[in-house]
C-alpha cells in the first residue's frame, strides 16, 4: 500500500468533505418543507465507482452506513449513463425507512464511471396509512410508497412518468416536488465540484486519494480499537413496545475485542416484531459505525474504511436485521437509538471514564396532517424533538439537544406556526428531568401544540417506560411523557399512538432527560 503524502492527504480529505457540505448547503437552502429546510434532516455523500463511501458531510448519523448500500443496490439494478439520476427509498435495498428518499448521480471522467454523488432527505409524507408516513403499521406496504431503484433522469432527460407517479401517491405533492428538485440540485452541485477537482488535480490523483483516504480512516480506527482492552463486553436494554403489543423488545449485544478488530454480535436480541420498530441491516450498520467513529478523537472523514475492522453479526428476522415485508418506520428513528445505547453500555465496561451515560434514547417523532382551510391546501408535517444528553466524566449533559443517531435541529416556533394551522403554546426545558450524579444529565424539552383544525396524529417515541440509564452510580434520566388535553379532560398517551385531533386539542410532549454520571457526593 502506497504511503500517502500527509499534506496531500489532508488536502483531499477536506476537498471531499467540502463537496459533501456544499451539497448539503444547497439542499437545505432550496428545499420547501420545514423538515428539510429548518431541521436539516438530510445527508450528502461521495462514493467511488463500487459504491463505497469516500466522505460524508456532518449530517445525519443514521444515514452513515446505509447510503452505500443504496448506491450498491442501484449498481446491481441498472447500468449508469452520463446524466442519469436514480431515486429509491426501499428499506430492503439500502434504505432506512420509506420517508427517506435517496438520489444518486454518477460522475464520469471521460468515458469512465469514477464516482457517485448522493443525498438522502426525509420527506414529510410519502403516502401510507397516516399523514407523515410514520404509522403504527404491521407491514411495509402500509407505511407508504415503496420506490425501487428507478431512473428519474436518463441521460439528462427527466422521466415525467416516474415523477408524476411519485407525486400522485403523496398527500402534499407540491412540497414533495420542491424537495425532490432541491435534492436534484444538490447532486448537480456535487458532480460539478468533483469535476472541478479533477481538472485542478488530475483524475489519477483524485482516484488515488479516494482510495488512500479510506485506508487512512481504517488505520485510525484500528488504532482506536487496539486501545480497548481485549475481552468480551455485553449489555442489553429494551424498547418500550412495538406499537402493536405492550411487550418490551430486547436489544442485546456482545462486543468482542481482539487486537485491532471488533466483533459486534446482536444475537441476544429479540426476533423482529409485528409493529414497525424493526431495524434493517443498513440501520444497524449505521449505528455501529457511528459508535466506533465516536471513539476516534482525530478528525477523520466518515467512509467505508471504518467498516473494515468491524464484523457485525445481526441474525436475519431479528429486531436488528428484519426481512421484507416487516414494517420499519420506527426502526430507523427509535431502534437505532437503542442500538447505540446498548453499544455504549457495553463499551463503558471496557473504557471506564470515557463513555457517557445514556442520552434521551428517542427522537420523539411527531407526524400529523389534515386540511388547512385558510391556505386551501392539505398539509402533512413531521419533526423530531430534542432531549437530554447523557452526562460524562467531566461535564454535565447538554440540555434540549438532538443526540446520537439524529443530528437534526429543533424546528423554530416561527417557522412552524407560519407553515401549519397550529400554535405552539409552550416550548422550554423540562426542569428536573436530568439524572442526578456527580455530573447531571441534560434536561429534556416540553413542547405543546394547539391544533386549530382537525388532524390525524402519529407519535412514535421511546423511553416512556424504561429510563435512560446512568453510569458509575449516576441516576437515570426522567422518562418521557405524552399527554393530550381536550375539552373532555386530560389523558396520558402511550409511547406510540395514532389518534384523531379536534380544533382546540393540545398535545404536550415531555422528552426524556439524560442519565447522570457518578455518585452525587452532596451535589
Amino acid at each position: 500500500m502506497r504511503t500517502p503524502d500527509p499534506i496531500e492527504l489532508e488536502l483531499f480529505k477536506n476537498v471531499f468533505i467540502a463537496v459533501s457540505e456544499e451539497m448539503g448547503a444547497v439542499l437545505g437552502r432550496t428545499a420547501l418543507s420545514p423538515n428539510i429546510k429548518e431541521r436539516k434532516d438530510y445527508s450528502c455523500s461521495l462514493f467511488n465507482a463500487r459504491g463505497e463511501t469516500l466522505a460524508q458531510g456532518s449530517h445525519i448519523p443514521v444515514h452513515l452506513g446505509a447510503m452505500p448500500l443504496s448506491v450498491q443496490a442501484a449498481l446491481r439494478a441498472m447500468a449508469f449513463d452520463r446524466g442519469d439520476l436514480v431515486i429509491l427509498n426501499d428499506p430492503y435495498r439500502g434504505g432506512t425507512h420509506l420517508p427517506d428518499i435517496t438520489c444518486i448521480s454518477p460522475v464520469f471522467l471521460g468515458r469512465r464511471l469514477s464516482f457517485f454523488v448522493a443525498n438522502r432527505a426525509h420527506h414529510s409524507d410519502v403516502g401510507g396509512m397516516t399523514p407523515g408516513s410514520m404509522p403504527l403499521a404491521t407491514e411495509l406496504f402500509q407505511e407508504g410508497l415503496i420506490i425501487p431503484p428507478l431512473k428519474l433522469y436518463a441521460r439528462g432527460r427527466m422521466n415525467r412518468d416516474v415523477f408524476d407517479l411519485l407525486l400522485s401517491n403523496v398527500r402534499t405533492p407540491d412540497e414533495r416536488r420542491g424537495d425532490l428538485l432541491a435534492q436534484i440540485a444538490a447532486n448537480e452541485v456535487g458532480r460539478t465540484r468533483l469535476e472541478e477537482a479533477v481538472r485542478r488535480f488530475g483524475a489519477a490523483k483524485v482516484r488515488l486519494y479516494s482510495k488512500l483516504i479510506q485506508d487512512y480512516t481504517e488505520g485510525i480506527l484500528r488504532a482506536a480499537i487496539r486501545a480497548i482492552p481485549d475481552g468480551v463486553y455485553a449489555f442489553e436494554d429494551r424498547l418500550d413496545d412495538d406499537g402493536v403489543s405492550n411487550r418490551p423488545v430486547k436489544i442485546g449485544v456482545r462486543v468482542t475485542v481482539r487486537g485491532d478488530r471488533a466483533v459486534i454480535d446482536f444475537s441476544p436480541s429479540s426476533p423482529q416484531t409485528e409493529g414497525g420498530v424493526n431495524a434493517n441491516y443498513a440501520i444497524t450498520s449505521s449505528a455501529v459505525l457511528y459508535v466506533f467513529r465516536s471513539l476516534v478523537e482525530e478528525d477523520i472523514p466518515f467512509n467505508t474504511g471504518l467498516m473494515r475492522p468491524l464484523e457485525i453479526v445481526a441474525p436475519p428476522r431479528s429486531i436488528v436485521n428484519a426481512v421484507f415485508p416487516a414494517a420499519c418506520a420506527g426502526g430507523n428513528v427509535e431502534t437505532s437509538q437503542r442500538i447505540v445505547d446498548v453499544l455504549l453500555g457495553a463499551l463503558a465496561q471496557a473504557l471506564p471514564g470515557r463513555i457517557p451515560a445514556a442520552s434521551q434514547g428517542t427522537m420523539n417523532n411527531i407526524a400529523f396532517g389534515g386540511y388547512d382551510p385558510d391556505a386551501a391546501r392539505p398539509f402533512a408535517y413531521y419533526e423530531t424533538i430534542g432531549g437530554g444528553m447523557g452526562a460524562g466524566a467531566s461535564a454535565d449533559g447538554l440540555d434540549g439537544v438532538h443526540t446520537h443517531m439524529t443530528n437534526s435541529l429543533n424546528t423554530p416556533i416561527e417557522a412552524l406556526e407560519n407553515y401549519l394551522p397550529l400554535r405552539i403554546r409552550r416550548y422550554g426545558l423540562r426542569r428536573g428531568s436530568g439524572g442526578r450524579g456527580l455530573h447531571r444529565g441534560g434536561r429534556g424539552i416540553v413542547r405543546e401544540y394547539e391544533f386549530r383544525v382537525p388532524a390525524a396524529l402519529t407519535i412514535m417515541s421511546e423511553r416512556r417506560r424504561f429510563a435512560p440509564y446512568g453510569v458509575r452510580g449516576g441516576r437515570p434520566g426522567a422518562r418521557g411523557r405524552n399527554t393530550l388535553v381536550t375539552a373532555r379532560g386530560t389523558r396520558v398517551l402511550g409511547s406510540k399512538v395514532n389518534i384523531k385531533l379536534r380544533p382546540g386539542d393540545v398535545l404536550r410532549i415531555e422528552t426524556p432527560g439524560g442519565g447522570g454520571y457518578g455518585r452525587a457526593r452532596g451535589r
